[in-house]
């Protein structure tokens, strides 16, 4: 962390998967004259896609400097430069509910593998990042199915034998007044060397976790009568791979916890808030600016309603055998004096879905949202997705995190930088060879 001309202090960010800009973003808000974060690496790369549409976007938005449109994998860690905070939503498409339970894959999935590559980059760093923020879905909880909770046992134990203790909380953004329904779960880290490390050592772990936390302070919960309990992850990374989660139903790992020293301690928490709910029709843009093209005609609706409503009909699969399926109705057209579903990458494209949104705003016409509503959705500024075809923009949006989230966990993770006192980098050698204390 250095000084900025003006005397502030600037933290420098890389910034994986970096999709269009989201961490970006609320990094930028969460800024101040004191404090602010300055991206000086970024990457975004679309595996086999001739066409790289996000790293477009993130270019024009953003300018060409420090950003790399390459497979992260072959990109040399020298070549990155030294960073305060690394930040990622890493690829989450094996963890999805996109994906049904029996084809989620986890860490041996194609794309659930990049997290290695995070790893990489944190291992042979000769000095570590001292702070971490890495998002993906809330499933990663519980993932795989046949051995609940390995992948988060594992990332955990990888980052703890890097020198890092880590926080984590699933987060509904909702529940905070934001536009969207959208369930996500954030993992801070803090190195060795780092004060809050020291902070975090000394604390209560539910103290932590309700009230002195950086998670807790940016969004703040409630543990009610519910207990914090504890394991231990520390295990050779391949035993805790074959072993972790083998013949249980359900994973350990709650909605919040800490990890440190390979040791566990988790909780189902809730959320207090006390402001005003988000409304979907705050965020619309009037029906005379939306493009005829939106609107869904009137010879249409029966299939809307068919795949939006509740079903129990027999049906064949590819091989001739017959099953029974069913399925619970949506609400039609989505209500508007509450916050919006999760928006999903399939969000755009006039064809019926019975996941897109669809709204009436004047008691008669029915229509999708657009790729402004779809960004004000998830807090982008207006127009931010503009130069690509609508289709790729609603995309992106299923793809991307509300980038409030990460403004009110970047303001808490500033002002607790802020107040740490400087303490002494440990030099690579020694760090491999240094064992906390307990």
């Amino acid at each position: 962390m250095k000084s900025d001309r003006q005397g502030g202090k600037v933290i420098h960010v890389a910034e994986l998967f970096a999709g269009v800009g989201g961490f970006r973003l609320g990094l930028e808000r969460a800024s101040t004259d004191r404090l602010r974060f300055e991206v000086v690496f970024s990457n975004q790369w679309e595996p086999g896609k001739r066409s790289q549409h996000a790293s477009d976007v993130y270019v024009a938005r953003f300018g060409a400097a420090q950003h790399l449109n390459a497979d992260i994998s072959t990109v040399p860690v020298h070549a990155i430069p030294d960073h305060d905070l690394l930040v990622g939503g890493f690829p989450c498409q094996d963890y999805s509910v996109a994906s049904t339970l029996k084809n989620s894959k986890g860490l041996q999935g194609k794309k659930g593998v990049l997290w290695w590559q995070i790893h990489r980059i944190l291992e042979e760093k000769k000095t570590r990042p001292s702070y971490l923020l890495l998002e993906n879905v809330d499933r990663l909880l519980g993932s795989p199915v046949g051995q609940r909770g390995r992948d988060l046992a594992v990332m955990l134990r990888s980052l703890d034998l890097l020198g890092y203790a880590v926080e984590w909380r699933v987060i509904n953004a909702a529940d905070y007044g934001m536009p969207q329904r959208r369930r996500r779960v954030f993992l801070l880290g803090y190195h060795k060397r780092t004060a809050t490390y020291k902070t975090l050592r000394k604390a209560v772990p539910t103290d932590w976790l309700e009230s002195e936390g950086t998670l807790a302070k940016a969004f703040p919960v409630s543990f009610g009568s519910a207990t914090v309990g504890s394991f231990s992850i520390a295990q050779d990374l391949d035993v805790l791979s074959k072993k972790f989660g083998s013949g249980k139903g359900i994973s350990p790992f709650r909605s919040a916890g800490i990890m440190m020293d390979g040791v566990v301690f988790t909780g189902a928490c809730k959320p207090v808030f006390k402001g005003d709910t988000a409304q979907l029709k705050d965020f619309l843009q009037p029906d005379a600016a939306v493009p005829a093209s939106y609107f869904i005609a009137k010879k249409d609706l029966k299939q809307w309603r068919y795949l939006k409503g509740s079903k129990r009909e027999s049906r064949s699969s590819a091989s001739g055998h017959d099953y029974a399926y069913s399925e619970g109705a949506m609400v039609f057209p989505d209500p508007l004096d509450r916050p919006s579903r999760t928006i999903i990458t399939g969000e755009g494209g006039r064809s019926a879905s019975r996941f897109k949104h669809v709204v009436c705003t004047d008691g008669k016409r029915y229509r999708r949202l657009t790729p402004v509503e779809l960004e004000r959705l998830n807090m982008f500024p207006d127009g931010h997705t503009e130069g690509v075809s609508d289709t790729w923009r609603a995309f992106f949006m299923g793809n991307a995190l509300v980038v409030g989230v990460v403004e009110r966990i970047g303001t808490a993770l500033r002002d607790r930088i802020a107040g740490e006192q400087p303490s002494v980098r440990i030099p690579a050698k020694a760090r491999r060879t240094h064992k906390p204390k307990l």
